[in-house]
């Protein structure tokens, strides 16, 4: 084994955790006082790290080349696309939270150093190649995002959402556990590669068991219906970067794992696990539509949004072909632009103290005393529900086109149609902000870094997006045609 060629494919990696471990001894010794500053330094790091994983993407790496560790690690271009969405999403995290906390006198130095380790261990999570890296990738994400929830010690909310993501998320990691040890038993290896060779002539009980295990643990960590109970407790709760952050990166990085083991362990049987992921993309789609309407907080409707928005994306899994798995990376991509702003416009959404308004009912009338503020939530929310011309349109688009190519069309043609019924509650948020007589909640003003972010997120979102999508096309192609597929 060559080490120094495996320590090359792991830079980004080793970047985060060497500034992660330098930064946790100044905050040891500097204390909260020097958060912000280690804040800067954080998003430094994350940024060497984007710069470092771009040429794998670019380049669109793929093959023996990019394994690294005996086959532990895999550097390809699937992997770095999934890093470059995570890197983004963190990086925005930090930007927004210093402003937020020191609203609320709570920034503390230990905040974008858990953001750093939950980070390293999302990126290892996109390139793992064996069971072993996964689970470790996994839990020291798990690990940093438990305290992450639960960073407001004196808000009973934030105790809450922590308590109940880390009894659940707890529970999620035993099942992912179990299956890995159903599946390193019947199939005797715990590498993708190993794995994909053992089920090739067809998957036995045992190993059957295995992977619903392993996929029922996934879901959890990507909050698809029926694992997606945690979801709006949580995002409620948690502070609102830290919620934007769950909502983003470690969106990215399970769905991408999820494809990665389907793809690339199980590839050659994807009819057992195709039902596995419809029923759950179905479920996640009706769940997150009609959850939603009855929701009177932003964040809780938010998380709903993101329980639907997965099962769009769990469509283009479901194809199991290249084209499929390019669509959900493209999905994503949009997807987290889409999530980012929308949590930068709740964070904008404060009354004249500075103190949060979460309450859609507060948000009356915002186009009259904030419409600049509600005219960006409005193009966000009109990308979300995917109504034309914005360019959450696109996503939707390119999957249901997966689907149909797959021959799957009575899945496309359901969720079209759910779809539908998902637009309701992001035109009741509209209808609130532009035809109900105004409230005078929302009068707060915000900082240039949110509304830097917001009008990025604004641009990418609007027709200009649409400009994007050859570029943003042949990446996904060159990441989806990076893995390992048996076809």
């Amino acid at each position: 084994m060559d080490y120094a060629v495996s320590l090359s494919l792991i830079a980004p990696e080793i970047i985060l955790g060497v500034s992660g471990l330098l930064l946790l001894l100044v905050a040891a010794w500097g204390g909260d006082k020097g958060a912000r500053v280690i804040s800067i330094a954080a998003t430094i790091a994350l940024g060497g790290a984007f710069a470092l994983v771009a040429p794998a993407v670019c380049g669109g790496w793929s093959g023996p080349d990019t394994l690294a560790f005996g086959g532990q690690f895999r550097a390809d271009a699937f992997g770095g696309l999934a890093k470059l969405m995570i890197f983004a999403s963190a990086g925005a995290a930090l930007v927004v939270a210093p402003r937020f906390f020191e609203w609320s006198g709570a920034m503390r130095a230990e905040f974008p150093i858990l953001v750093l380790f939950a980070t390293l261990g999302m990126s290892i999570m996109v390139s793992a190649a064996d069971l072993v890296t996964l689970y470790i990738g996994l839990e020291l994400n798990s690990l940093a995002a438990y305290v992450l929830a639960a960073i407001l010690r004196d808000d009973e909310r934030s105790a809450e959402a922590g308590l109940k993501y880390f009894v659940l998320g707890a529970l999620a990691s035993g099942i992912l556990l179990f299956g890995m040890s159903l599946t390193y038993g019947f199939a005797g290896t715990t590498n993708f590669g190993g794995i994909a060779v053992a089920v090739s002539d067809g998957l036995s009980t045992g190993q059957l068991f295995g992977l619903t295990f392993v996929l029922a643990g996934l879901a959890f960590k990507i909050s698809a219906a029926p694992f997606h109970m945690w979801t709006p407790d949580v995002y409620e709760g948690a502070p609102t970067p830290v919620t934007m952050f769950f909502a983003s990166a470690p969106k990215v990085a399970a769905i991408a794992l999820l494809a990665r083991v389907s793809l690339e362990a199980f590839g050659s049987q994807s009819l057992a696990w195709q039902q596995i992921v419809i029923f759950a993309a179905l479920l996640s789609i009706v769940i997150g539509a009609l959850g939603a309407i009855g929701q009177q907080n932003v964040k809780r409707l938010l998380a709903y949004s993101s329980i639907n928005n997965v099962g769009f994306i769990l469509i283009g899994l479901a194809t199991g072909t290249l084209a499929g798995a390019s669509a959900m990376m493209v999905y994503l991509a949009i997807y987290v632009v889409m999530t980012v702003g929308s949590f930068v416009a709740v964070l904008l959404m404060r009354d004249a103290e500075g103190n949060p308004v979460e309450g859609i009912s507060d948000l009356a009338g915002l186009s009259t005393t904030r419409p600049a503020l509600a005219w960006a939530l409005m193009a966000l929310m009109f990308s979300l529900a995917g109504i034309p011309p914005l360019f959450g349109f696109w996503g939707k688009f390119v999957v249901f086109q997966a689907a149909v190519q797959a021959d799957l069309i009575v899945l496309a043609a359901i969720g079209i149609a759910a779809s539908v019924i998902g637009a309701f509650y992001y035109i009741k948020i509209v209808k609130v902000m532009f035809f109900d007589e105004p409230a005078g909640t929302v009068t707060g003003k915000g900082d240039t870094p949110h509304w830097a972010l917001l009008l990025i997120c604004g641009v990418l979102v609007s027709p200009l997006g649409y400009l994007l999508t050859g570029w943003l096309g042949g990446l996904a192609d060159m990441a989806a045609a990076s893995l390992a597929v048996a076809f």
